[in-house]
């Protein structure tokens, strides 16, 4: 019975050079890992699982438990770094609040013009005393002093609507106000 499990795992290589073979495959996974991978523990697991195989294979150990060390043992340590990874990754979260997304929601005050065709990116707003370059995508340009609303950020700069939009200028009226009341329709 033995036989009949142990050849298909033994792929016709001599008993005395699996523990080479799982070495070998351990260092192939751990090299992959940090050169190709940049850590992201996907091959970790299994280089470890085959680490402990070829150890298993010095000291003679059946070749089917070497291979259940292999794939079983290499699956164990995946979920348990997966769920580990996981709850630090969830740690490490940037709380609300904090870094330049803080700012999003905050009014401001335009401290140069903003022009939303100026292709130099001139604009700046100031936000609890940090001044800030900005931007619009609003028709028309917004003046200094005017506040705005922070509506989101876009690399370094913030991207701001005017909290009550500006009156576009007019063309001077031709003649004054009148005073009279129109005459009223029956």
């Amino acid at each position: 019975m033995d036989f009949v499990i142990a050849a298909p795992l033994e792929l016709g290589i001599d008993l005395n050079v699996w523990p080479w073979v799982w070495l070998s495959i351990g260092i192939f996974f751990a090299l992959i890992e940090l050169t190709l991978l940049a850590g992201s523990f996907v091959l970790l697991p299994f280089a470890i699982s085959a680490f402990i195989a070829a150890l298993l294979g010095f000291y003679d150990v059946p070749i089917e438990i070497q291979w259940g060390v292999f794939i079983f043992g290499g699956g164990a340590i995946w979920i348990l770094l997966y769920k580990r990874l996981m709850k630090f990754a969830g740690d490490n979260e940037t709380a609300p609040g904090v870094g330049a997304n803080r700012l999003v929601g905050l009014t401001a005050i335009v401290t140069a013009e903003i022009d939303p065709d100026d292709t130099e990116r001139r604009g700046r707003v100031k936000i609890e005393s940090e001044v800030w370059n900005a931007l619009t995508h609003h028709e028309h340009t917004i003046p200094v002093g005017a506040k705005v609303h922070i509506d989101e950020m876009v690399g370094t700069r913030v991207m701001v609507t005017p909290v009550s939009a500006p009156i576009p200028p007019t063309s001077p009226p031709l003649s004054p106000p009148s005073n009279h009341q129109p005459p009223e329709a029956s």
